[in-house]
């Protein structure tokens, strides 16, 4: 299951997903993000799926690595999708027991739920497989420059989230050798009720973390060792840049977006 965690990875290629400036994949995931949550009708839905499907097979990245990082998100779907079950009343009653009630527009609202956290975290997965950490990291600082203006730390904010995603698969290789080393010693994290298997992770956390600020002391030390000191005075290896292609992208995002809105707003759909 944990080599099933696939965020944070970054997958090299040269597709024209790959060649985006990541300020406009960045803008483009949160158009994307938008739209979802604007989608009422399988019409809309369908288009973003289309959007998303293209996306997907532009980058090359292929759907077996963004289905492969859905396993560990199973159990939050089911348990969402069965809240969602109970919280629509419009529609044909088609169960009834006490105080639960299943109609139809509650099958359609968990329906659409469970496939709007798909379609979110695909677009996620797409974000990071595409763009490496130190792009990403310019991106962002570069969206947020506006807020330097009024003394926020643009720069160190970007670089820990960059961070963060960058030590995702690092922390979980870790877990890994953890768990399979524990597991040599005699520990059990499979068997027992919920509470027996909660304190069998004892043995897991402690030297996870323990080895967590170890790499992070390393990474500190390793970065005043290079003389970092923020971004003031920081030049970059590449300088980012909006292409012609960078410009179409983010046209048809926002036609996606637009037409998602009026179909919901204008239609109804």
């Amino acid at each position: 299951m944990l080599k099933d965690i696939t965020l944070g990875q970054y997958f090299p290629g040269n597709t024209v997903v790959h060649r985006l400036d990541p300020r406009t994949k960045i803008l483009l995931v949160l158009v994307y993000i938008i739209a979802l949550f604007q989608a009422k009708s399988f019409v809309s839905y369908g288009i973003l799926l289309v959007f998303l499907l293209v996306s997907v097979r532009l980058s090359k990245v292929g759907a077996k690595a963004l289905l492969r990082g859905m396993k560990p998100v199973v159990v939050i779907l089911i348990f969402t999708g069965i809240l969602n079950l109970f919280y629509g009343t419009t529609g044909r009653e088609l169960f009834h027991w006490g105080i639960l009630t299943i109609t139809t527009g509650g099958v359609k609202t968990a329906f659409f739920m469970i496939v709007r956290i798909l379609m979110l975290i695909s677009g996620t997965f797409l974000l990071t497989y595409t763009t490496s950490p130190i792009l990403l990291t310019d991106g962002l600082e570069n969206l947020l420059s506006p807020l330097k203006k009024v003394k926020v730390p643009v720069h160190e904010l970007a670089m820990m989230m960059s961070i963060a995603l960058r030590f995702i698969p690092t922390l979980i290789e870790e877990t890994d050798k953890i768990m399979s080393a524990q597991k040599a010693r005699g520990a059990d994290f499979d068997s027992g009720n919920l509470l027996d298997k909660a304190k069998a992770l004892v043995p897991l956390l402690v030297p996870l973390f323990v080895s967590a600020f170890r790499r992070a002391d390393e990474l500190a030390t390793a970065m005043e060792c290079r003389c970092y000191h923020g971004g003031e005075g920081r030049t970059r290896l590449r300088q980012l840049a909006y292409a012609g292609i960078d410009w179409a992208a983010l046209a048809i995002g926002g036609a996606v977006l637009v037409a998602v809105c009026v179909l919901a707003y204008g239609f109804g759909w």
